[in-house]
């Protein structure tokens, strides 16, 4: 059986590669991808048995490939997205297995796929809801919030914020026009609203998306302190145990 993996964590990859060497008979790795753009142009030209695929890539997330590329293979995705995002796929039939992959419920996928085995019908019915599944993820995300300024409401778009903090009780987002306003939602609240692409919760004060960093600088105690645009607060740090997730984050 010829095998893609689209994985960009090379231990992952490279698990996937193990594991399938181990239950499927006469698997073959013809590549390991990391990327949407490099998976396009290899499934252009190329037609495996089976597809490993991680949902965020290093460029985007992998459903992206399907509106580019046609595909036909069978796919099993690996994913690190939570239960809510999950339910996804769970709707629209598509087989997935939580990271770290398990060699118990790859084994279980596997045998699923074996099942559609001549079921075109049913395998073209996967793929086709892809891009309903795409739509789902998106649509989890909060993509604006009503706020009131003096006796009027308006809405603000998500891409318009800068970061969210707390303070005596109260949450503020910061625009890019440098505006505070106040919001009901707590920051736990938050982030389970954005995308956790976008925004990153540095500390039980801040939740910050990459664009309004201006300056990343190590402080004591392995933790680093960082200067926000539109910011006068000098003591924003990263919390020490949130330190390295921060900088994969950063990283993608």
């Amino acid at each position: 059986m010829d095998i893609l993996i689209v994985e960009d964590e090379p231990h992952a990859a490279q698990r996937l590669q193990t594991l399938a060497c181990e239950l499927i008979p006469g698997a073959k790795i013809l590549a390991c991808i990391d990327t949407v753009k490099k998976a396009v142009q290899w499934l252009k030209s190329g037609k495996p048995d089976l597809i490993f695929m991680d949902i965020q890539l290093a460029d985007g997330i992998s459903f992206q490939i399907f509106e580019q590329v046609q595909i036909d293979s069978p796919v099993i995705f690996t994913t690190a997205y939570d239960e809510y995002a999950l339910r996804a796929f769970k709707v629209n039939s598509i087989d997935y297995i939580l990271k770290p992959v398990d060699k118990e419920e790859l084994s279980n996928a596997l045998q699923k796929l074996k099942n559609l085995s001549g079921k075109k019908d049913q395998h073209s019915d996967i793929l086709s809801n892809i891009a309903q599944a795409l739509e789902f993820l998106r649509k989890r995300h909060k993509t604006r919030f009503v706020v009131k300024v003096g006796e009027h409401l308006r809405t603000i778009e998500v891409d318009s914020i800068l970061y969210f903090f707390s303070q005596d009780k109260t949450t503020f987002c910061v625009t890019d026009d440098n505006r505070n306003h106040v919001l009901d939602n707590t920051l736990e609240q938050l982030e389970d609203m954005l995308d956790p692409e976008a925004f990153f919760r540095i500390n039980r004060k801040y939740l910050v998306r990459s664009s309004a960093i201006k300056d990343i600088i190590s402080y004591t105690n392995s933790r680093l302190k960082l200067v926000l645009k539109g910011s006068t607060d000098n003591d924003i740090i990263v919390a020490r145990e949130r330190v390295q997730q921060f900088k994969v984050w950063l990283d993608r």
